[in-house]
């Protein structure tokens, strides 16, 4: 079993190697990635608080995260912060205010922030789209990740940023980048699980990459499922099922005898 990675070894890890992180949402996903070697990976809090998820996934860097406005003020944020911890978080990740994020590294909380696209707050930047594509914009996903390392923050998640500009940051700032669509000039390259299994049915990112069909995958024991009922069906509506050997026979003497007393 690998050594888990601490706040201090990705530190010390910046700039000498890519790290591969995944979006995981299931144990069985948690224990995949286990297996395979995966460096750190993003949970829900549920997840994470199972009595049993260490025991599938004891060297992951484990991130909880929940958008801001499920989770509330500062104090909210603290709060939950520390039942994250408690349950085994290696650091948070956290999309409220630089006023959030500093109140969570004022105790001590690693914090991981947003730069870039930031699903939650998509609407200032147009959307599902790149940002980052003008300097105007460069400069402001910058200035951002500035702010970020004045709050106390020790991570960021860069998302959908031209490869060339999400590299020039990386270099200039002390923080850990994770790359979610921005080139490998970071220092983790971030994809979803779903993602790589190809168990979306919708749109694929651009930036992901599919490496099983799980989708297929999924209809095929859909059917198989349904032939199953059928089967079954069919089997008691002829009288098949139940057959000897799926009940249990009671004694022919014990049997006379309950009859008897029936009358």
């Amino acid at each position: 079993m690998a050594k888990r990675l601490t706040v201090a070894d990705l530190r010390a890890l910046k700039g000498e190697r890519q790290l591969t992180m995944l979006r995981v949402t299931t144990m069985d996903e948690a224990a995949a990635a286990e297996r395979a070697g995966i460096d750190l990976v993003s949970v829900p809090p549920e997840l994470l608080c199972r009595p049993d998820y260490r025991d599938v996934a004891p060297s992951l860097f484990s991130i909880p995260g929940m958008d801001y406005f499920d989770v509330g003020t500062s104090e909210d944020f603290i709060r939950w912060s520390f039942r994250m911890l408690q349950h085994g978080a290696d650091a948070v990740y956290c999309s409220a205010s630089y006023a959030t994020i500093r109140a969570m590294a004022d105790e001590a909380v690693p914090v991981i922030g947003h730069v870039g696209l930031v699903p939650s707050r998509r609407t200032w930047t147009g959307g599902f789209k790149a940002v980052g594509k003008t300097a105007d914009s460069a400069m402001a996903i910058w200035e951002a990740v500035q702010a970020l390392e004045a709050a106390g923050a020790f991570g960021a998640e860069i998302e959908v940023v031209p490869v060339e500009v999400a590299q020039a940051i990386s270099e200039r700032t002390s923080l850990f980048m994770l790359s979610m669509g921005a080139g490998a000039g970071c220092d983790v390259q971030y994809l979803f699980a779903d993602d790589i299994l190809g168990a979306n049915r919708g749109h694929m990112p651009r930036h992901s990459k599919v490496y099983r069909d799980f989708a297929g995958e999924y209809d095929r024991l859909q059917k198989e499922r349904i032939a199953a009922f059928e089967e079954y069906r069919l089997d008691v509506e002829a009288g098949r099922f139940p057959a000897d050997e799926h009940v249990l026979k009671m004694d022919p003497a014990e049997l006379d005898l309950f009859r008897q007393r029936l009358g």
